[in-house]
């Protein structure tokens, strides 16, 4: 994301000092993949793009090709390549890689160069599209709950090696809860808990800086070395992105560091998991928010609506009728439905709420916030979630409500009322990604109306295989529990 915009004609100037760039992409799981080429090369490709291998849309996050074959990649089509096409708008330098230009690209079908269905950065790219027709743009933010682990040590690895790769060395001989925290004790927003690793805690915050995915507030959270990122908002597209780059920042740097990072939903029991809360609202051409009512509703039919305009009121209404058929995509992983419990600060219903922090959707609007910050922050996905999902199912199914001018069919959470509770009219979302899966995938589910069968199908699928693979395996938890008593 240069200052001056990057053309083609542009790229030699710009590179005229480098000998390689690296580029990647992002696949169903929200994880980075790419490699690093001549600069030649590079430029060479730069406009029509690249054959790139099609199996990063047909294995898991391990390089396990999925149980059942895919239309995009599979052994029919011999895995073959599709159309990698370099974002010249994303470019940007690496700062722990000695400044080596970096950019993402967005995956084609190499036949109708339309975008890959499951092409995170296109799917999110076509749901923006539909209110740019009309004039219209999104913006949004991303915060980030998350744990770090030390690397042990271990005598087949150089201390000068001590990253994430010693740490699986590690847990492949022990038990998980072996694995050391960076930090002791339950110590949110604390100042003097970052001072025990002063050189990682603000390298994050000043490489976030660098690389172009800033960090608007940074601080510790609930829980032995857990850390909270609020990113800075922006256009959605390009929110998306720099979520997706801020992962890759802190599990660079905690490599370097000998800390393991860990964005998985749940990795404690009995203690907090790990949010990815995103915010988003509508704006017009001048960037006015149009969530924002202008002046007071005195007939609102709930007081919590008071400042919200009636876009933003269907827009929540989409929300609250397509949440739960979009399960997947904000809770992705067996793990994901351990963090959406009760008592443990997350979101377990179809609920929502003026600046309520339980509930699944929180509004933010004025009396409490200023007009312009008028938002809704989706709190049920989980920081395993890929943000490029998550913030395109917000948008389709808010953008679903807006245009069949749904309306608001549950009542909003009053404070001091619990989630799940007697009071709590809202549907119970999915206990397992069984469940959710089977909901999304149904024929008459909303996800299929928002994003089409193609999508849902391939998606689905890669979840039904991680299904499968949990229902084969055997726990830690199961061998203590049984072994000896039955």
């Amino acid at each position: 994301m240069a200052d001056d915009e990057v053309t083609i004609e542009s790229l030699p100037e710009l590179l005229k000092n480098d000998t390689k760039v690296k580029v990647a992409g992002i696949d169903v799981d929200g994880i980075l993949r790419g490699k690093l080429m001549a600069k030649k090369k590079f430029l060479s490709i730069a406009n029509g793009g690249f054959g790139f291998c099609s199996v990063i849309f047909g294995w898991d996050m391990h390089d396990q090709t999925y149980f059942k074959e895919l239309k995009i990649s599979n052994k029919e089509n011999g895995y073959r390549d599709i159309l990698a096409v370099p974002d010249l708008t994303t470019f940007r330098r690496i700062p722990w890689e000695d400044d080596v230009p970096f950019f993402l690209v967005s995956f084609f079908d190499p036949d109708t160069k339309e975008p890959v269905s499951a092409c995170p950065r296109g799917l999110l790219k076509t749901v923006v599209g539909r209110l740019e027709e009309k004039g219209l743009g999104a913006m949004a933010g991303a915060e980030y709950e998350f744990y770090q682990f030390r690397a042990p040590a271990s005598s087949n690895v150089p201390t000068t090696e001590r990253n994430s790769s010693s740490t699986a060395t590690f847990l492949k001989e022990n038990p998980v809860n072996a694995l050391p925290p960076l930090t002791e004790g339950m110590f949110g927003y604390s100042l003097t808990r970052p001072v025990h690793n002063q050189d990682y805690y603000y390298g994050i915050f000043d490489t976030c800086e660098k690389f172009e995915c800033g960090i608007e507030g940074w601080h510790t959270e609930s829980g032995p070395g857990v850390f909270e990122a609020a990113l800075e908002f922006g256009e959605i597209k390009q929110m998306a992105d720099k979520a997706g780059l801020f992962k890759y920042v802190v599990k660079s740097l905690g490599s370097k560091f000998g800390i393991t990072p860990c964005f998985m939903a749940k990795p404690r029991e009995g203690l907090p998991g790990n949010s990815g809360h995103m915010h988003v609202s509508i704006v017009d051409k001048t960037g006015k928010n149009l969530f924002y009512r202008g002046s007071k509703d005195a007939n609102a039919e709930y007081p919590d609506l008071a400042y919200l305009s009636d876009m933003g009121r269907h827009f929540l209404a989409g929300l609250l009728d397509g949440l739960a058929d979009i399960m997947p995509m904000m809770a992705p992983t067996v793990n994901s439905y351990k963090r959406l419990v009760e008592n443990y600060w997350a979101p377990v219903t179809v609920s929502w709420g003026l600046e309520h922090r339980a509930a699944s959707i929180r509004l933010i609007a004025p009396p409490t916030s200023s007009p312009k910050a008028t938002r809704f922050e989706v709190r049920v996905g989980g920081a395993d979630a890929n943000p490029f999902y998550v913030l395109a199912a917000i948008l389709a199914l808010g953008w679903r409500g807006i245009e069949k001018k749904m309306k608001i069919e549950v009542p909003p959470l009053g404070k001091g009322e619990d989630v799940g509770g007697e009071s709590d009219k809202g549907l119970r979302l999915a206990k397992s990604l069984k469940e959710a899966n089977a909901r999304f995938m149904r024929k008459e589910s909303v996800a299929r109306e928002v994003f089409g069968d193609e999508f849902v199908e391939h998606f689905g699928w890669s979840r039904e295989h991680e299904i499968k693979i949990w229902d084969e395996a055997v726990t830690d938890w199961e061998v203590k529990r049984y072994i000896e008593t039955v």
